[in-house]
Formats: C-alpha cells, sequence, structure tokens
C-alpha cells in the first residue's frame, strides 16, 4: 500500500525525471536515506517499472493510432501474445472481458501501414475477427498519479519539514 510520501515521491518524479535522490530529498524535505529507501522499495515491489523516456508515438512518425478488439481462437491466447509481441505497430495488448479477448492499442505512420498490420493479424489464423477504432485525437494522456491521488493515505510520522 502507497502512503502520502510515495505518492509526493512519485508525483515528484512524474514532474522531475531526470532528478537525483538528493534533489528529491530537498523538494520532498525528508532525509536522502528516505528517499532512496521508498525508491528501492517501490522499485523491489514493482510500482515504479521504469525512468524513461516516455516517447509520444506522434512526434516520432507515427500519427495513426487504432485501438483494435480481436477474437481468438479457443486457448490460443499464449500464441496470440507471441504474435503480437512480433509486431513493431503493437504498442501495448491486453486480455480482456466481454465480447472480445484481446484489445490492443497500434501505431502506424498512415492508414495503409495500418491496414498491413490489420492484415497480418488477420493472415495469422489465431484471430477469428478484429474491430477497429482509429484514434482521432487523445483526451485523456495516460497518467497514474490522479488514482494514486484519490483516496486520502496516512503517511508515515516524518521531521517536520515535510508538508502535504
Amino acid at each position: 500500500m502507497l502512503d502520502a510520501l510515495d505518492v509526493d515521491l512519485l508525483t515528484a518524479l512524474r514532474d522531475s525525471p531526470r532528478a537525483g535522490v538528493l534533489e528529491l530529498s530537498r523538494t520532498l524535505g525528508v532525509a536522502r536515506g528516505t528517499v532512496q529507501a521508498r525508491l528501492d522499495r517501490l522499485e523491489r515491489d514493482g510500482v515504479i517499472t521504469g525512468y524513461g523516456p516516455d516517447v509520444d508515438v506522434v512526434a516520432a512518425g507515427f500519427p495513426v493510432q487504432a485501438f483494435v478488439t480481436l477474437e481468438i481462437a479457443q486457448g490460443a491466447l499464449d500464441d496470440v501474445a507471441a504474435a503480437l509481441d512480433a509486431l513493431p505497430a503493437v504498442l501495448e495488448a491486453h486480455a480482456t472481458t466481454g465480447s472480445s479477448d484481446v484489445l490492443c492499442r497500434l501505431g502506424a505512420s498512415s492508414h495503409e501501414d495500418l491496414q498491413e498490420t490489420l492484415l497480418v493479424l488477420s493472415r495469422s489464423g489465431l484471430v477469428t475477427r478484429s474491430t477497429s477504432v482509429v484514434v482521432l485525437s487523445t483526451v485523456v494522456a495516460p497518467r497514474v498519479l490522479p488514482l494514486l491521488r484519490r483516496d486520502p493515505r496516512r503517511g508515515p510520522v516524518r521531521a517536520p519539514a515535510y508538508r502535504l
């Protein structure tokens, strides 16, 4: 369970991803050792999965994005996962409940490029049906911090210099 200091540390890292431990300790008003211990724990627990860089796929030359739902052959999830992993256009994929089995986000340089990826998927023999929705614009960018801040969290006893 994350506490208020953990959330504040993650916020500080989001605001200044290149900040060092000393700078983070000064920003948060806690000891350098406290910040290092928290970072070590958050990494060990899998909360922090990496340190970037975040890449904007549109700015990188792939302005077409689509969400694609896949209905797959019974019991073929592992094979589909391997096939999706082999396609560079697949930005992410998730096994889902509901009428489809997998939800993917694809990136492409053009609509033709997107169509080629969809054709590759359909030819695999693992996908029985796909449905695509092309992204027009991003309304809310991927984020995590609002969810972490949603519920009031108790913080550990800290030095008086730390302010919430």
